[in-house]
């Protein structure tokens, strides 16, 4: 197969390791740098253009489009997309998973478990939404946060106040949730890969953050999900319509609540903790599931 690894940076642990993996499976992988790529529309006639020339012949794409450059990154996926290229992730559901508002939303849609949020746009109704999510404490994250950033810990009805009315006079959107204090500081990813949790790790935060992002000076270690949880991760990708995620997950006393679905999630903390080929094994589901035009969406809605 000729596979395109859409991504702005190829030493990244992930890419490597896709790539290898690709390779040692007898395939043409190829990195286009994302914003290399460049879109030329005419009627019925999609063109993806890298460095200057037609980006084609490619059986499958792998997006793993930086959050800092999703509407971009998008645009080029759903170019391909209607070209009839085979994407592991398609660019509605990718876009779905970066609108954590939407993706709440989704998920609440179809009964699972998360934690109780609340959205407001007038820093007026800062004390509401406070009250809402039963708090304080409550955990208030900017929209477009990713890797733990833009994520506050506020313990108290004043200083949670301060820092919604502090963002929104910025002009930031966020989301309030409630703090699931029994978690502990710690949460859990499973990684779907195919409708199939494949791999699961318990991510500790450091000992002075309620945050447990590995990038943020958390741990990882191997863990065994329970029948519930590993439903919830397979029904929350089933949902998002993601091929290839990382499911967060926090063990709340009323069961599993999701507190993320991650569209290119890391490859390196999870390998490590499990030990499993998963670079592999994504190869492996492109191999059996990418056929031309394939796709579900192609690129609309």
């Amino acid at each position: 197969m000729k596979i395109a690894l859409l991504a702005r940076n190829p030493n990244l642990y992930s890419h490597k390791r896709l790539m290898e993996a690709a390779e040692q499976r007898g395939h043409e992988i190829t990195w286009l740098n994302t914003l290399r790529c460049t879109v030329h529309i005419a009627s019925h006639k999609p063109e993806v253009y890298y460095d200057g020339e037609p980006a084609i012949g490619f059986d499958a794409v792998i997006p793993r489009i930086g959050a800092s450059i999703t509407n971009y990154g998008l645009a080029i996926l759903r170019q391909f997309e209607m070209r009839g290229c085979w994407p592991l992730n398609e660019s509605v559901a990718i876009g779905r998973s970066r609108d954590k508002l939407r993706s709440l939303q989704i998920l609440a849609k179809h009964g699972l478990g998360l934690p109780l949020t609340a959205y407001a746009n007038d820093p007026k109704k800062a004390e509401e939404i406070i009250r809402a999510v039963k708090g304080p404490p409550v955990v208030i994250k900017l929209l477009e946060g990713t890797q733990g950033i833009g994520v506050v810990l506020a313990d108290s009805m004043s200083s949670a106040k301060s820092v919604i009315e502090a963002f929104r006079g910025a002009n930031v959107n966020i989301l309030v949730q409630e703090f699931i204090k029994e978690a502990g500081g710690t949460d859990i990813r499973a990684l779907v890969i195919g409708g199939k949790v494949v791999a699961a790790m318990k991510r500790t935060g450091a000992a002075d953050d309620f945050r447990s992002n590995l990038h943020r000076g958390g741990s990882a270690q191997l863990i065994k999900i329970t029948p519930e949880e590993r439903s919830t991760a397979v029904r929350a990708a089933k949902r998002m319509g993601l091929n290839v995620c990382g499911v967060d997950m926090l063990r709340s006393n009323h069961g599993p609540v999701i507190m993320e679905v991650n569209s290119s999630p890391g490859l390196e903390g999870i390998e490590a903790a499990t030990g499993k080929d998963i670079a592999g094994q994504i190869i492996d589901f492109i191999e059996k599931s990418a056929k031309i035009g394939a796709t579900k969406t192609k690129g609309a809605g």
